[in-house]
């Protein structure tokens, strides 16, 4: 259970922050034009995180080091 809320999370971030890269590239909150730079700057700071969040998701890569606490729970 605890593995499917994680899956489900790490696909939902995902969809944010490559949706964040989407509407700040089409100026959805309608920035001032003076501030076009930093826009693309953010949109493209999202977007790089968003697809990086996509590898670690299909890599399964883990900070936490939860697949070990599986694998010691599995042993015992």
């Amino acid at each position: 259970m605890f593995r499917a809320l994680r899956v489900f999370f790490g696909l939902f971030m995902i969809l944010v922050y490559v949706g964040m890269a989407v509407l700040m590239f089409l100026n959805f909150f309608n920035w001032n034009t003076s501030l076009t730079w930093f826009r693309y700057l953010l949109a493209g700071v999202f977007l790089l995180y968003g697809v990086y969040r996509c590898y670690r998701q299909i890599a399964g890569i883990d900070y936490y080091h939860l697949k070990d606490m599986d694998d010691d729970e599995d042993k015992e």
